[in-house]
């Protein structure tokens, strides 16, 4: 047990016995750019457990991330750029601000009108700002992931009017790129698979958009997290055999891999 209340103050407190002099040397040594890089991989981490339902692992990673944020508002603190006060105060302004149909007069019955309440408001926010960019897409930040910011750069695009009108108009799309870079293939030509995979990619992430039901980086999670599972019953049906991966040809560890679908479908009675 410690003496610490389970509050946003201790943690604080916390953080600048770490950062004070004679303090930790680790923590001490950290810049918001050195620590940008520690949160995406506890928010990576966060995503994780998220995806594999591990409540104990929500809980722990939404620590870290929380931790994570408060060292950033300490380090602007130092730097006499803004205080914790300044960071409640200025998302708890903007949530009452973008939330007019709650908080306002403004009436939204739906997901879609309360969106489109919020990039009004958005776009007067930097209409009054003086920041109002050249462009749409000068809004899509650099910093996000690639599927991310791909999927991004569409909604912008789909919000001018520049959009698919039909699902099938998307998948003819994916095929179409789809021969091209089999055309590329066969030209062998590194540069022109390297760009015609890039766009097959790019129509996929646009696929995944326009059904508006989850974003690519929680699809490509999902479909990361299913071939690991399956890779890791692969592994123990190898290990159980008693034969190493270079024994096996290439036509048996296919019927192995058949094998760890089947088994994985059979424990969790679902058809992935």
């Amino acid at each position: 047990m410690n003496d610490y209340a389970p509050n946003a103050d201790s943690l604080m407190a916390i953080l600048r016995i770490l950062r004070a002099p004679g303090g930790c040397p680790w923590d001490r040594a950290q810049t918001a750019e050195s620590f940008g890089q520690c949160f995406a991989e506890e928010a990576g981490e966060l995503l994780d457990a998220i995806d594999r339902k591990d409540s104990a692992g929500i809980c722990e990673e939404s620590g870290d991330v929380l931790m994570n944020v408060f060292f950033q508002i300490l380090l602007g603190e130092e730097e006499g750029a803004f205080s914790v006060e300044d960071v409640w105060r200025t998302i708890i302004d903007k949530m009452i601000r973008r939330h007019a149909h709650i908080f306002g007069d403004r009436k939204a019955a739906t997901p879609e009108e309360v969106k489109a309440i919020w990039q009004e408001i958005k776009s007067r926010e930097h209409a009054e700002s003086g920041s109002r960019p050249a462009s749409v897409m000068d809004e899509v930040k650099h910093s996000l992931s690639p599927l991310n910011r791909a999927e991004k750069i569409q909604k912008k695009a789909a919000k001018c009017g520049f959009d698919w009108q039909h699902q099938e108009d998307v998948l003819a799309k994916i095929a179409e790129e789809l021969a091209e870079t089999r055309q590329a293939l066969t030209a062998g030509s590194e540069e022109e698979v390297d760009e015609e995979l890039g766009d097959l990619l790019f129509s996929v992430v646009n696929m995944i958009r326009f059904r508006k039901r989850m974003s690519s980086e929680e699809l490509l999670r999902k479909a990361s997290l299913k071939f690991e599972t399956r890779f890791r019953i692969l592994e123990k049906m190898l290990r159980d055999s008693g034969r190493k991966w270079e024994e096996c040809s290439p036509e048996e560890l296919d019927d192995l891999w058949r094998r760890a679908k089947e088994n994985e479908k059979r424990k969790d009675g679902t058809d992935l």
